[in-house]
């Protein structure tokens, strides 16, 4: 529907549609009205439609997607963090920046999320990550320090001025992690959870979509089409990692599902090199190869005494490895016309 249309226009055409047996599902992006159908109708019926006073445009998508899709949208989607969408300050996903979010894959205390902090702002990360709440296999393992960890968390997001990005686990926690974070993030475990898909599309905050494990790509788009359709356009993809055969490395990277979500959807995609590999070691040339592959970003897991670590510390770089890295990238990433954003030299104030 245009961005003006009245409510008297909407349900004329809705009306309209219910007529010729076509059942419409009604979603709101960006305040604009998307009248969404599983059936054509007849021959003529887009014709119809389109012509009646209200409407912006018909388009018919192929496959299941419908608000994620190339067709919906032909131009890339850009993802604005951390400030209100146009500001400056932002985090810009899907642009010209090539962004880096780094940090803990756990916050653990003042200490450690400061010297975190302090280490990814100096090589030149533009977000902050970390977990308050941790879906963890083993009921043993540590599970996070949920409300104490996203109060650590606002703290360094006010001390170093970087956006932040943590991990929602239930419904019940969105409004709570929402108002002390800039993005929430969907883990690989919950890719498919649809109550809190739709809890976190309807939450207004931008929103990070972990591919799932054993997810197709398929299905990982339609993931995001549950928050799309709930009201956010805000949606980043994230590839990281399939179960494979081979135990030489924690998960497969499928860099061939970077190139081809690119190619079916607008939104942005990113790659998280950590949790696929599980190997410090690995994780620079896969960040290289993502970069190199059209990725629009990377999240990775920087912790400055990984030895000590309450979750996945045997993943994580250093802050000198971190450092390393992204001198590595600049020169890979301007290759493919993006930017990096340069080291920031100034000291940080204690909280």
């Amino acid at each position: 529907m245009r961005s003006r249309a009245t409510r008297e226009q909407l349900d004329s055409v809705i009306r309209l549609l219910q007529g010729h047996g076509v059942d419409p599902k009604s979603s709101t992006l960006a305040d604009i009205t998307v009248l969404i159908t599983e059936e054509v109708g007849t021959p003529d019926l887009a014709a119809v439609v389109e012509n009646s006073p209200g409407v912006e445009r018909v388009v018919i998508i192929p496959g299941a997607q419908r608000l994620t899709s190339r067709h919906f949208r032909a131009d890339a989607t850009e993802v604005t963090v951390g400030s209100e969408a146009g500001s400056a300050g932002g985090t810009v996903f899907g642009g010209t920046e090539f962004v880096v979010i780094a940090g803990p894959c756990a916050v653990e205390s003042t200490t450690q999320m400061s010297a975190a902090a302090d280490a990814v702002v100096a090589a030149g990360a533009v977000m902050l990550r970390g977990g308050a709440f941790k879906p963890r296999t083993s009921p043993y393992s540590f599970q996070g320090l949920g409300l104490a960890g996203l109060a650590l968390l606002a703290e360094q997001r006010k001390r170093t001025g970087l956006p932040v990005v943590t991990e929602v686990v239930t419904p019940s926690d969105v409004e709570s992690v929402a108002e002390e974070s800039d993005m929430l993030q969907i883990g690989t475990r919950n890719m498919q959870n649809f109550d809190l898909l739709r809890a976190v599309g309807a939450s207004g905050r931008p929103v990070l979509l972990k591919r799932g494990m054993s997810a197709t790509i398929e299905e990982w788009l339609l993931a995001a089409e549950y928050l799309m359709h709930m009201g956010t356009r805000d949606v980043v993809l994230c590839e990281r990692g399939i179960r494979s055969f081979d135990p030489s490395t924690r998960f497969t990277l499928d860099l061939s599902a970077v190139a081809e979500a690119k190619r079916l959807t607008h939104l942005p995609v990113i790659v998280d090199p950590s949790h696929s590999t599980g190997r410090p070691h690995l994780v620079a040339p896969m960040s290289l190869a993502a970069a190199a592959c059209g990725a629009d970003g990377l999240i990775i897991d920087v912790h400055t005494d990984a030895g000590h670590a309450m979750c996945d510390g045997a993943q994580a770089l250093g802050a000198e490895q971190f450092s390393t890295l992204m001198g590595r990238l600049r020169p890979v990433v301007e290759a493919v016309g993006r930017t990096l954003s340069p080291p920031r030299s100034h000291s940080l104030a204690q909280v």
